[in-house]
């Protein structure tokens, strides 16, 4: 199976989906990440790809996708071109499963990301995306306003028992991106989230989706 994974700024492919990502390429499948963001500076931008791909390849990661729209301001992007490039790699990949950013996150690129993935994976013509999940992401995830429009309801869990310290070590290469805890976006929030969405499923680590589609 060919998974697509789309990630508004580098490292929440990581973050969401780090695990899963490994257990699939152990599994046999190819998995491609799309970054839709970069930064302003050059130099920074230089620098956070190169972590990217280093990160990726200790997940297994095929292919990586670097797209060019400006970090923070993709509400300020024409939507067509946001659609229109995203429908691109989707037509590249021709993904059987995909993994898009949760809407109700509080970062509002993560919004259109999500909004722009689905255009693009609308269920039409002779390709359609079998199975589409949305993803949590620490740090941005959790701090949206509380609403029933933008609670993140998990209803399938993944065991990533045997792949939560590849998940660590992915994280570890975004150096200009990780921090120390009780911040977020650490290695031991990430370990504590893992545990407790584990629990649910009575499993030592585990990551959460949404279902947004299956066709079967």
């Amino acid at each position: 199976m060919k998974i697509l994974v789309f990630a508004p700024h580098n490292d929440d492919e990581v973050l969401g989906v780090g695990g899963t990502i490994a257990r699939y390429v152990s599994e046999g499948h190819e998995v491609y990440v799309c970054e839709v963001t970069k930064s302003i500076s050059e130099e920074r931008l230089k620098f956070i790809r190169q972590e990217a791909r280093e990160a990726h390849k200790i997940l297994g990661v095929k292919e990586t996708f670097f797209l060019d729209f400006p970090v923070v301001r993709l509400k300020e992007t024409p939507l067509v071109e946001l659609n229109e490039e995203l429908s691109r790699i989707v037509t590249k990949v021709k993904p059987d499963i995909a993994y898009i950013p949760h809407k109700g996150d509080i970062h509002m690129d993560h919004y259109m990301v999500s909004h722009s993935a689905m255009v693009a994976m609308r269920p039409i013509g002779d390709f359609k995306v079998k199975e589409i999940y949305a993803y949590e992401t620490l740090s941005e995830t959790e701090w949206n306003i509380p609403s029933v429009e933008n609670a993140f309801i998990p209803n399938v869990w993944v065991d990533i028992t045997e792949f939560i310290e590849k998940k660590k070590q992915a994280m570890a290469c975004y150096k200009s991106q990780i921090k120390e805890p009780p911040h977020p976006r650490s290695n031991e929030i990430i370990e504590a989230l893992a545990k407790f969405r584990g629990s649910t499923i009575s499993v030592p680590y585990a990551e959460s989706f949404m279902l947004i589609r299956k066709i079967v």
